[in-house]
């Protein structure tokens, strides 16, 4: 399972200008390829890893073996940063957040992310312990109403075609039954856009659907705020705080708290604009095509 971190290189940038980083929080550890390089790189950097997926979390500590005594597990999800800081007794000198879904999550068709394989329409990111109060993907496309699913597809996937498509899903439910699976709708998307339309779009016409509800799903923006609200909470004077994000309402939310931040003289925005990958990045992974990254340093 090949993992590229994204902007791995920039983070490490932005990181070198922390004299001797004691503690660094990757508060979205997924298969921990930016703390690897972060514990490569500095001996006595101790890392706090918190990831709500406990297969990705199974995973990193597999691959972080080498570093025990360095780094210390946490499963959880980034929204609780405060509180998770506190049960370890640490503070950061930076938190670093990649709000991007990993290849682990997307290749594997039981979770249901991805639109390009058949599998159970979950999308939850943490399986265990949101069990009792997390709708499935599944659930929440047969349950909602053709307006709540248009309101869904729009907000939290920017969908041109939120009303078309949120139509074609109810109609779908109505003649087939129940969408369990990610092939059904898939192919409900598909009989609900006229075939102009799809070859309009350019790209497939489910993407924007599956982030949509992946988002609504984990409640992924409510988390990025609260998240960062928390870091700053837990972050040492002149610690930094940052944050890769892959589409517009994370980088909004990003940019606007950075902004508050700064007129209440809390610190520094030290990315005036998003620092992007490189072509030759994209080249090598194509996940990072739409990512950007910002960076605040708290005030010393």
């Amino acid at each position: 399972m090949e993992h590229l971190p994204v902007l791995l290189d920039k983070v490490m940038e932005y990181l070198e200008l922390i004299a001797q980083p004691e503690v660094i929080v990757d508060a979205t550890l997924g298969l921990g390829g930016y703390s690897e390089r972060i514990l490569s790189r500095y001996s006595n950097t101790m890392i706090l890893g918190i990831d709500q997926d406990t297969r990705a979390l199974q995973e990193a500590q597999e691959r972080l073996a080498g570093f025990n005594g360095r780094i210390l597990f946490h499963h959880g999800n980034f929204r609780d940063l405060k509180s998770i800081a506190g049960t370890h007794k640490l503070f950061a000198d930076a938190v670093v957040m990649d709000l991007g879904v990993s290849n682990m999550q997307l290749v594997d068709e039981t979770r249901g992310f991805s639109y390009m394989k058949e599998g159970p329409l979950d999308m939850r990111m943490d399986q265990i312990s949101q069990d009792a109060i997390t709708p499935t993907a599944a659930e929440v496309v047969n349950s909602s109403s053709e307006k709540e699913l248009e309101d869904i597809f729009r907000i939290y996937g920017e969908e041109r075609y939120a009303r078309l498509i949120s139509r074609g899903i109810v109609e779908y439910r109505k003649k087939k039954g129940p969408i369990d699976t990610t092939a059904q709708l898939v192919r409900s998307i598909r009989e609900s856009l006229p075939q102009p339309v799809q070859r309009k779009m350019g790209k497939h016409p489910a993407r924007r659907i599956f982030q949509a509800l992946r988002i609504f799903v984990n409640r992924e923006l409510e988390s990025l705020e609260e998240g960062l609200k928390g870091s700053i909470h837990i972050c040492k004077k002149g610690g930094m705080i940052i944050v890769i994000s892959y589409h517009s309402l994370e980088d909004r939310i990003i940019k606007t708290q950075f902004r508050e931040w700064k007129a209440e003289k809390l610190g520094e925005i030290l990315t005036k604009k998003p620092v992007k990958p490189t072509e030759q990045e994209i080249e090598q992974n194509y996940k990072a095509r739409s990512a950007k990254l910002r960076v605040f340093r708290k005030a010393s």
